[in-house]
């Protein structure tokens, strides 16, 4: 009976003392339990008789909630709406709300009483969603150089406040300029949810330049942090301003070659069919970019032109040259001439260039070509011409074989070395290779044969004076040479003779000598006399020795 006096003085205190208070705010997450506290969580005075909560209602009446008795462990839930199986009490008196919605955004109140005193706490609950992540959606195909096009429209969907998005080009923010780009943005709610979705359509101007360019959207909300949207590139669309012709094929072109033709634009999209100009005549290829000439020849030199389908003027033009290369050469194969005769050779060259000519026999670089006027034996070997141009040569050639017949041209004798043999030399010229025959038996030592000269070498020991026959031969004919040669003891002799003869002209000529002095001398005497008046007369002695002397020397 006393309880029941002490709460309906409880009551009266109420309505006599209520006092008022700041509403403070709490935010809660969307779709999670959100715990509203009472009083900051002091809501325990001496004395506490129950802890009750009530709502404003969406048409502003009051509304209760739940009442919790001090005395007892469970709460009695008093509300009828939707609240009724969302709503209960923590051991701090807090009102806990399952399934926190927007509709939960309002002003909950927490009435404390107590044997002393009763007040009330009024939260003011929000209730926050992050955004989901923002996404560009009905994206252009391309963007059009110069020309203000659709980019792309960016949404951010369910989120309480609505999310803020920006357009990103490269990681740095557009602006709308109202010229280049407009941005436009819209916000709308879920009638059920009340969720806010953000959109914002983004009008561009591209330039070329944009064609690597990497466009985002970035989401900004209050429960952070900023979502980015994942990047888009855009082709650039703009028309042709420029048309290129490529040859593709190995340099140099050559006959038989084939080459390919392409023809570029700078466009985009590019083209895919073009007009080309095979050397006058309009050739059209369509949904692709290449023609091929099969198996070019010379006459194929000259200039070629591609163009748009739609526009002859825009073109392209190459020049496009076959390299050939045509040489004669006369003779060729084997070449059988006479020795002294002449051989003409003839080199004639077409090419598309100059040519390079160089001349090989047996296989040494020659400086020119040799003079084949007179032809000698060393004018004999294998003569290759090469005849090239960048990327194409050839070869040609001829090989020369010049015959005569044999001929002596020196036979000779000396001593050897230890002077007990005679070794005798013949050299000749011929060609095929001259035989050689001896009219002695002998020691053949060494045979050499080069450019057409044989050397041939016989050693002996006479015994006594010979004359000895060379004779060289080859199917051509043949020819024939002697000399003497002298046995060891009558070579010694005629040595001594020599020896003899040669002592007795000396003392001849020097006899000889001294009597022409003397004459001299005695000359000049006489002609003095003759300018002194004297008469000329030599003493009878001068005269005699004079005889002598001129007897001598006749002898």
């Amino acid at each position: 009976m006393q309880s029941l006096i002490c709460l309906f003085g409880a009551f009266i205190a109420a309505a006599v003392f209520q006092t008022g208070s700041c509403v403070d705010t709490v935010i809660g997450l969307y779709g999670e339990t959100i715990e509203v506290p009472c009083n900051n969580g002091i809501n325990k005075p001496d004395g506490l008789i129950f802890t009750k909560w009530k709502y404003v209602k969406d048409d502003g009446s009051p509304g209760d909630l739940l009442v919790k008795q001090a005395q007892k462990d469970d709460a009695t839930v008093s509300a009828t709406d939707g609240y009724k199986s969302r709503v209960s009490i923590a051991a701090n008196s807090s009102l806990l709300i399952t399934q926190g919605s927007l509709v939960d955004q309002r002003v909950f109140t927490c009435m404390v009483v107590s044997l002393t005193n009763l007040e009330e706490h009024s939260v003011e609950l929000k209730v926050y969603k992050k955004p989901s992540a923002p996404v560009i959606k009905n994206k252009a195909k391309g963007l059009e150089n110069s020309k203000l096009t659709q980019l792309g429209e960016c949404v951010a969907e369910s989120a309480n406040p609505a999310a803020n998005l920006i357009w990103m080009k490269n990681n740095q923010p557009l602006v709308d300029d109202g010229k280049t780009i407009i941005i436009t943005s819209a916000i709308t709610k879920d009638p059920v949810t009340g969720l806010s979705s953000t959109s914002s359509r983004l009008q561009y101007t591209a330039s070329k330049e944009d064609a690597e360019s990497q466009f985002t959207c970035t989401a900004k909300h209050v429960m952070g942090p900023d979502q980015v949207s994942a990047p888009e590139t855009f082709p650039i669309h703009y028309p042709t301003e420029k048309v290129s012709l490529q040859v593709v094929s190995q340099s140099p072109i050559r006959e038989g070659d084939d080459v390919t033709l392409k023809c570029q634009a700078d466009g985009n999209p590019p083209p895919t069919s073009f007009n080309f100009n095979i050397k006058g005549k309009k050739v059209t290829v369509m949904d692709k970019d290449v023609y091929t000439l099969t198996g070019v020849t010379r006459a194929d030199t000259g200039v070629y032109k591609c163009s748009l389908l739609d526009n002859d003027v825009m073109e392209s033009t190459q020049m496009v040259t076959v390299s050939f290369l045509d040489v004669s050469l006369t003779p060729t194969g084997k070449v059988l001439k006479k020795h002294g005769e002449k051989l003409e050779v003839s080199l004639e060259k077409n090419a598309s260039t100059e040519a390079k000519v160089t001349w090989k026999k047996d296989n040494h670089k020659l400086d020119k070509l040799p003079d084949f006027s007179n032809l000698t034996y060393s004018d004999a070997g294998l003569y290759v011409c090469d005849v090239s141009i960048e990327g194409i040569k050839h070869s040609l050639s001829f090989e020369l074989t010049v015959e005569g017949g044999p001929k002596i041209m020196r036979l000779t004798k000396h001593r050897s070395n230890d002077g007990k043999h005679k070794i005798l030399t013949c050299e000749a010229e011929g060609s095929p290779k001259p035989d050689v025959q001896w009219s002695v038996n002998g020691t053949n030592d060494e045979t050499t044969y080069v450019n057409g000269k044989a050397t041939y070498k016989l050693t002996v020991v006479p015994s006594k004076n010979l004359t000895v026959s060379c004779q060289v031969t080859n199917k051509l004919g043949h020819d024939m040479r002697d000399i003497s040669v002298f046995s060891q003891k009558n070579e010694d002799g005629a040595e001594q003779a020599k020896v003899i003869v040669g002592v007795v002209v000396g003392l001849s000529l020097a006899a000889a000598l001294v009597g022409l002095i003397y004459w001299i001398c005695i000359k000049k005497t006489r002609q003095g006399s003759w300018k002194t008046g004297e008469k000329e007369t030599g003493t009878s002695e001068e005269s005699k020795k004079l005889e002598e002397n001129n007897h001598k020397a006749d002898v």
